[in-house]
């Protein structure tokens, strides 16, 4: 099973992630590959699969990928050989990928892998809070700009399973974690 979570920067994706394989067994991350330079607090092959703009592009051109998208101005994707196998070892993979990247992944996906969607939303001042008080400290222009993704991230929202208002940490990784359970009891009916 694939569980994809997706909201704007900000939104909370990375840390209700990792709560989540915390606290449930057999869960399991699948980091995209990204062109973006590696931040302070950035783990090669945790956070992302970090390669160059150059590489990216060769691995586009090799068909490596089963969705790519730019934002921010950096490539990134999701690699069809890392998910496979991921998919073939029976975990459950936790993904957070954006808007784009969960069209793609569901229509490409849909005949072979149970795909679970949840989209978590933040109120617009609060995003804007939590973007400035971020380790990696986004400069202003960055902040704009991810801002400026919010409208279109919300336009989308009929795309996904679960819209969760994400306000409280332990409440949403507590509703995801009974989402998972009653998808896999569904999967195995």
């Amino acid at each position: 099973m694939l569980v994809i979570l997706s909201g704007v920067a900000g939104a909370g994706k990375d840390t209700i992630k990792k709560e989540l394989i915390k606290r449930m067994e057999n869960v399991e991350s699948l980091p995209s590959f990204t062109s973006r330079p590696i931040r302070e607090g950035d783990i090669e092959g945790q956070t992302y699969h970090f390669v160059s703009r150059e590489e990216f592009e060769k691995m586009i051109d090799k068909g490596e990928f089963y969705e790519y998208d730019i934002h921010h101005d950096q490539y990134y994707g999701t690699s069809r050989k890392l998910l496979n196998e991921k998919i073939k070892s029976g975990k459950i993979i936790v993904k957070d990928i954006d808007v784009n990247g969960t069209e793609s992944l569901k229509e490409l996906l849909k005949e072979d892998t149970r795909v679970v969607t949840i989209f978590l939303r933040v109120p617009k001042e609060e995003l804007e809070r939590r973007l400035e008080a971020r380790i990696d400290k986004p400069s202003p222009a960055e902040i704009i700009l991810r801002l400026n993704r919010f409208d279109y991230e919300e336009s989308k929202i009929n795309l996904y399973d679960y819209v969760l208002k994400n306000d409280d940490l332990e409440k949403t990784v507590q509703i995801i974690r009974t989402i998972i359970e009653n998808e896999q009891r569904m999967e195995k009916d």
